[in-house]
């Protein structure tokens, strides 16, 4: 928590309420059904909800825009998102029911009323939305046309690895503009040495 405060000192009392009771909630389901490896909990807030909350150094959600989170798995990172942008609207995507399960106990114990849920593939999510975050769940090449055509605005994608060669196949098969490829490192972003390799991708729509 004391990193989450560090990075982000105006949280209402509300939102650190909220980030605080997250490492009960994650203990309790994680004990359930396994969506975070043991040894990992231990550095849930560095890990996962910092690594999360780097979108929001890069964009700011505004009142009633629209995020689609893929491949979510327990809320990852679309829950520490949600808790940050209380105006914006989250749906969290995965594929497999029992992680959805944790991400939508965790939000209901966090009194979240703008996150909504669907157990499904990105391809088949209704609707369009303002942007897409991900964590590194595939490859670009993979990933880019599971949301063709389902944002507005961008993607943020969290990834780690060789980025530029990633990027560049990317728009290579998937006959994309180069161009609309960003990055950012999250290491000058949060200084601590886990971010070290981690990059922020961002593709405008």
């Amino acid at each position: 928590m004391e990193r989450i405060l560090e990075y982000f000192p105006y949280l209402s009392e509300r939102q650190k309420e909220q980030f605080a009771a997250m490492d009960s909630l994650y203990r309790e389901w994680n004990a359930r059904i396994n969506v975070i490896s043991r040894k990992d909990m231990d550095s849930l807030y560095l890990h996962h909800v910092l690594h999360s909350l780097a979108i929001a150094k890069v964009v700011s959600f505004d009142s009633g825009e629209s995020v689609l989170d893929v491949g979510t798995g327990g809320g990852f990172p679309g829950i520490p998102l949600a808790v940050l942008f209380p105006g914006s609207k989250f749906t969290l995507c995965d594929s497999i029911g029992k992680k959805i399960k944790v991400a939508q106990a965790v939000a209901e114990g966090l009194g979240l009323e703008n996150v909504s849920f669907f157990n499904g593939r990105a391809e088949n999510a209704e609707g369009k939305f303002s942007y897409i975050v991900s964590r590194a769940v595939t490859d670009l090449s993979s990933f880019c046309p599971w949301v063709k055509g389902k944002y507005t605005k961008a993607v943020l994608y969290l990834k780690g690895g060789d980025i530029d060669g990633e990027i560049a196949e990317c728009a290579r098969r998937c006959r994309m503009d180069i161009n609309k490829f960003c990055q950012f490192d999250i290491s000058g972003i949060f200084a601590d040495e886990y971010f070290k390799e981690k990059k922020i991708i961002v593709i405008s729509a």
